[in-house]
């Protein structure tokens, strides 16, 4: 979602501030949320701005790139559980990954950990 524009930061802030409305008011005037007013408001008396913060960088997997190594370690530990999977990533790689992460990097491969039942 985009960040509102400064313009109507400001006029938000100006509403509560100098025409003394009350924060519930002032988000029914501009059709924003409560707790977005009081943000601003708050932004306003610690850092003296209403700029929009600046969002955080993806963070980085080490799974990113791990097509290949991760096809061998599930081929080569077919019963292995999640967090087995991290433990030997981590000794293949040196680099330590998540349960989360790992799961989420099997999925986008299409690799199935459950066992065969049909044999």
């Amino acid at each position: 979602m985009k960040a509102y524009s400064i313009d109507l930061r400001e006029k938000i802030v100006a509403a509560h501030i100098q025409e003394k409305i009350s924060i519930r008011q002032v988000a029914i005037r501009f059709a924003v949320s409560k707790s977005l007013v009081q943000k601003l408001v708050k932004q306003q008396q610690v850092e003296g701005n209403l700029q929009p913060k600046q969002r955080d960088k993806p963070q980085f997997s080490h799974l990113t790139n791990a097509e290949v190594e991760l096809r061998e370690l599930v081929v080569e530990n077919q019963d292995a559980t999640l967090v087995e999977l991290c433990e030997l990533f981590a000794l293949k790689t040196g680099n330590w990954v998540s349960r989360t992460a790992m799961c989420c990097a099997l999925q986008k491969l299409g690799l199935n950990r459950k066992k065969n039942i049909a044999e």
